[in-house]
């Protein structure tokens, strides 16, 4: 990214009347990450988009078109409700277990225009205590639920482990007449993660697909080869789809970071893959020379007025790194705020009042619902404000 890219993303910006914090997505990156995202997914294997890091109704609108994919994955009930709004059609996979009172209210808050649209959603499980909970709710509402399991591959942030724990949780869906099973998932996101270092991460690859193979073997020997067939069999994340070169270990992959990947993501795996996705924030005010609160009184103790350039900017404190103009980076005696972050430049620094700075997110998926409006551009202009998904947790 050059400076003469960002003069283009800033006079677009103002072109377009824009004075305040706001999030940009550059649209021909974002059709970029879509294509190599397109061409990295093995034959036969299917996309589910995953919302929390895409949360804009429009942006997974533009995704789902160009992924031709009604897959989505969701991760709490506010969002399930969002998304079944918008996108009725669309079969959602929640990323995380609800909590049951939650599964109960849900049902109990949701329009009666969408109450048969429930059957979209495979509700994960992770504990037989769990699937127990979800059939006494689901007999007292009179519905049947799809369960997807959580299968533990490694990452230990919980879920089923193949042997008498998996077993325990496929009998209360056997024995239960308002659950179904409609997958499995296996999320592993340290497989890229951990130190590469003799042999671990090869070590834990072929660990977590092991115990893929053995929880697989066992569902299909307790619920029958046709049964399992149909069974969704979702891995991965944004770190990992990369490794998977067939369907044997999975029928679709779960992403959506890479495709507008922010700082958090670079990684070797995700190389082909561009940032696409920026904060532009006004300057509010900007000095010549660093002075900090009270310095004058500190009799010396912090120093003399030091050269360079203090801008203090519209907003701030996102999880987000000033990427220009180049040479701006936070404070550590100053401190963040979220009302008027403070960064410090060299004393030639290049930036007036007005002037638009930009910082990179760390990652999309809280940062994204902290601005109200979503600045789509497109190779000089403004083309369209998409918005985000209401905040929730």
């Amino acid at each position: 990214m050059t400076r003469q890219y960002f003069k283009s993303l800033s006079n677009a910006l103002k072109s377009h009347d824009l004075a305040e914090p706001v999030l940009v997505i550059d649209l021909e990156r974002l059709k970029h990450n879509i294509h190599v995202l397109r061409e990295t997914l093995p034959r036969g294997m299917a996309y589910r988009i995953v919302a929390k890091s895409l949360p804009s109704i429009e942006l997974l609108e533009f995704v789902i078109k160009k992924m031709r994919s009604h897959r989505l994955m969701s991760f709490n009930a506010e969002m399930i409700a969002q998304l079944l709004k918008a996108f009725p059609e669309a079969d959602q996979l929640l990323g995380k277990p609800l909590p049951a009172k939650r599964l109960k209210s849900f049902f109990n808050d949701l329009p009666a225009g969408l109450k048969a649209k429930h059957q979209r959603v495979q509700w994960l499980a992770d504990t037989p205590c769990r699937l127990s909970d979800y059939d006494d709710i689901a007999r007292a509402l009179g519905v049947t639920l799809r369960v997807n399991l959580e299968l533990d591959v490694g990452l230990h942030r919980g879920g089923f482990s193949p042997g008498e724990n998996l077993s325990a949780g496929l009998e209360v869906i056997l024995s239960s007449g308002n659950l179904t099973l409609s997958g499995v998932m296996g999320y592993e996101p340290h497989l890229t993660k951990i130190p590469n270092i003799a042999g671990w991460r090869r070590r834990a690859k072929t660990g977590a697909w092991q115990i893929l193979d053995n929880s697989y073997r066992q569902i299909e020997a307790r619920f029958g080869k046709p049964v399992f067939d149909k069974l969704v069999r979702n891995t991965a994340g944004s770190p990992t789809f990369g490794l998977y070169k067939d369907t044997r270990h999975s029928n679709e992959l779960a992403a959506g970071s890479a495709l507008v990947k922010p700082s958090d993501f670079d990684m070797p795996i995700l190389s082909k893959f561009k940032a696409a996705a920026f904060i532009a924030t006004p300057a509010l005010k900007v000095s010549r020379g660093i002075q900090f609160p009270a310095q004058e009184f500190s009799n010396g103790a912090i120093g003399d007025m030091r050269d360079g350039t203090k801008v203090f900017v519209h907003g701030g404190y996102w999880m987000a790194s000033p990427i220009y103009p180049a040479g701006l980076s936070y404070s550590d005696v100053f401190g963040r705020s979220s009302n008027q972050d403070l960064l410090v430049g060299g004393a030639k620094q290049k930036i007036s009042v007005d002037d638009f700075v930009f910082l990179r997110p760390h990652q999309s998926e809280a940062v994204f619902l902290q601005f109200p409006k979503i600045a789509v551009y497109d190779r000089g202009r403004v083309v369209d404000i998409w918005r985000p998904l209401a905040v929730s947790a």
